[in-house]
């Protein structure tokens, strides 16, 4: 299919806006699914797993492709909930345009805030959808204004709404000015059009007007259509709106109701008329290795040298670990072989598919600008480039937030040891802000994730799909270490091994970054006589203790770690010599640099009714919150604070039993501070 007719789009939202039941009706729509499947229900198509049909929500990003006006849309349904951000992450990374769906009602939740500053971070083109048009206390016109208000966005109804709450009948096409309803008996399928009734005609003309004019600001056919008086073609604001779409200067807003099969239709065509196709994007950024430079890399499916991104890894009992992949340039044909440049190491496809949330049809290439899905790779894991060896690029990495909470595992018997160390494996190259690490002291496996949720589905899927049978304990924060000293540490490693002797010499600086920046490996010294192997194992044993703490062997963060000194003599040299000495050496200079222990603070939002605003604020006081704003809508209030995670475990009772149950809370990671105490 040509690139033009291709659409990688994503649909994101905050928890119960109704992004998978959107989902549900547009593969109605389009002709994949032949009934309806409901979330409440357990009947979602895209909700595939087990535990999102039980829990109601989504929980991985599941990927399928459809038709639409001739047009091949790969669409993404991510997660709403904090706790799994990082599917969210990795799939706005490899998407070209994305669907923002709010809530009439919520309007725009914390999680929306996270998610569409996480695509902005990506600059990606979006369009929104506002959904429940139907439910009591909808608000278009109070959406619009938090859109602007919380995101710094530029939102321009394309519809508006007839109707609200349970007299939403239908929508305004503002582009057409005409009037669009559904047909229930037939599930919404049919569309009847007809002009704009008389009482509502100044609204959507003055409301037209503001769109028209939008469009003109980029296009001088519209401007002197515009000031002449005459008529502006609905083809003609469309490409306007496209092109404004495509800067990111506006944001074209939908409405509906997907539950009542209102609307869906006209979000598809706004995704063909509005978001860009993979060549309408820039160019992907990429690293060369061998030169050193960052390179762009333009979408070229006629490219001799393919160039692929795993975004997500999915493991399938009987197929193995099902690697997704966005392609950026070339192709990949079945049955070939691809070199994974990340693990130096070269692969075969034994299959090639195209996913339909969790069935599949056959392909024999992807080619780029497409999303498909291969099945055979033992090594790759997720952010790794695929390509070829004679031209060795790789594709910017994803970056994940770090795990903050943990948990104890252990199996009942020995027998199952293996088998729960085997599942976690297969856990963690499926989902980065997964990690385990086995405790010395008390022998224990510990397990860590975002958040409580996440841990909760982990370990239900650990015991209940893979059938491990284990004992789980309490959730604990996980801590962090850091140092906040700048030091430099020569560490020689000097041994005989065998009948020869082995010596490395290294030279590690130390020294803080800021809160959140992360950890960073380099290095300020240069000699060609040392081999590449060298150079990789120090930084691989660098990198490796980043994760193995200081004092306490919580993992580092905000750590700059430099070489900046190196004596290589080819007699003598090993790579494990050297890996031995960079370990030891980073080390050993963290711990000169005081070293100080970090705690997760999480960003709090508390929603509360009104009557129980002051009992809110003093529950999150007394557990050692910092109120930053309380803001106020319609129906409830919303506090915005901070607090460490640590006195965040039991809140949800603790709110509930102090507002009689009628408040919630929305929870996500903050940042890392000095420990209190």
């Amino acid at each position: 299919m040509d690139l033009d007719k291709m659409r990688n789009i994503g649909i994101m939202a905050h928890i119960d806006a109704g992004k998978t039941t959107t989902t549900e009706r547009m593969l109605f729509y389009s002709g994949k699914t032949y009934r309806l499947g409901e979330v409440d229900d357990g009947e979602a198509v895209m909700d595939w797993m087990e535990q999102e049909q039980a829990r109601g929500i989504t929980i991985t990003s599941a990927a399928t492709t459809t038709f639409w006006r001739d047009h091949q849309i790969n669409i993404i349904d991510t997660p709403g909930h904090v706790d799994f951000t990082a599917e969210v992450e990795r799939a706005l990374r490899v998407l070209d345009g994305a669907v923002g769906v709010f809530c009439a009602v919520g309007g725009v939740e914390p999680q929306s805030e996270t998610v569409w500053h996480q695509a902005d971070r990506y600059r990606v083109p979006r369009i929104a959808y506002v959904n429940k048009m139907d439910r009591l206390g909808a608000d278009f016109h109070g959406v619009l204004e938090e859109m602007r208000a919380k995101l710094g966005a530029n939102p321009l109804p394309v519809f508006l709404p007839i109707g609200k709450e349970s007299g939403f009948e239908g929508v305004i096409d503002l582009v057409a000015m005409e009037e669009v309803r559904w047909d229930q008996s037939d599930d919404g399928q049919t569309m009847h059009r007809s002009p704009v009734a008389l009482e509502r005609e100044a609204e959507a003309r003055a409301w037209r007007e503001r769109l028209v004019d939008a469009a003109a600001s980029g296009n001088d056919e519209i401007t002197e259509l515009f000031i002449g008086g005459e008529d502006v073609p609905a083809s003609l604001i469309r490409k306007a709106l496209r092109d404004a779409t495509l800067a990111r200067s506006i944001v074209p807003v939908f409405c509906g109701a997907s539950r009542r099969n209102v609307g869906v239709q006209a979000l598809l065509d706004g995704i063909v008329d509005y978001l860009p196709s993979p060549d309408e994007v820039p160019p992907a950024h990429a690293f060369n290795p061998k030169k050193e430079e960052h390179v762009e890399v333009p979408c070229d499916p006629g490219a001799s040298a393919p160039l692929g991104l795993v975004f997500k890894i999915q493991y399938d009992r009987e197929a193995g670990p099902l690697c997704f992949v966005r392609m950026y340039s070339g192709s990949l044909r079945n049955s070939s072989t691809v070199f994974n440049i990340n693990r130096k190491k070269r692969e075969r496809i034994t299959r090639l598919l195209r996913m339909h949330a969790n069935k599949s049809e056959a392909l024999d290439e992807v080619r780029a600008g497409d999303i498909a899905v291969i099945v055979g790779m033992k090594t790759a894991q997720t952010g790794d480039t695929l390509g070829s060896e004679g031209h060795a690029l790789l594709l910017e990495r994803m970056q994940f937030p770090e795990p903050v909470i943990s948990v104890a595992i252990e199996p009942r018997t020995l027998s199952d040891r293996d088998k729960l160390k085997e599942t976690i494996e297969v856990l963690m190259r499926e989902d980065p802000t997964f990690i385990q690490k086995d405790n010395e002291e008390t022998g224990q496996l510990v397990i860590s994730g975002m958040g409580e949720l996440h841990l909760d589905v982990l370990v239900t899927r650990i015991i209940k799909e893979f059938k491990v049978d284990a004992r789980v304990g309490t959730p604990q924060v996980t801590y962090r270490e850091s140092v906040t000293a700048t030091v430099e540490h020569e560490e020689t490693f000097h041994k005989a091994m065998g009948n020869k002797e082995v010596a490395a010499t290294v030279r590690i600086r130390v020294s803080p970054m800021p809160r959140g920046s992360g950890n960073h490996y380099g290095k300020s010294v240069r000699d060609h006589a040392v081999p590449d192997e060298i150079w990789d194992a120090i930084e691989r044993s660098v990198t490796n203790q980043f994760s193995s703490g200081i004092r306490f062997g919580y993992p580092c963060v905000d750590v700059k770690a430099e070489l900046v000194g190196i004596r290589y003599d080819e007699l003598t040299a090993t790579t494990f010599a050297f890996e031995a000495a960079a370990a030891i050496g980073f080390d050993e200079a963290c711990r000169k640099a005081s070293p100080v222990m970090l705690e997760p603070v999480m960003k709090v939002e508390v929603l509360t009714p009104k009557d129980f605003l002051g009992e809110a604020i003093s529950l999150l006081s007394q557990r050692g919150g910092v109120i930053n704003a309380t803001d106020s809508k319609a129906a409830v209030d919303s506090i915005h604070a901070e607090a460490p995670l640590a006195v965040m475990f039991g809140f949800t009772t603790a709110l509930r039993s102090v507002t009689q149950g009628r408040a919630s809370f929305n929870m996500e990671f903050s940042h890392f501070e000095r420990k209190r105490g």
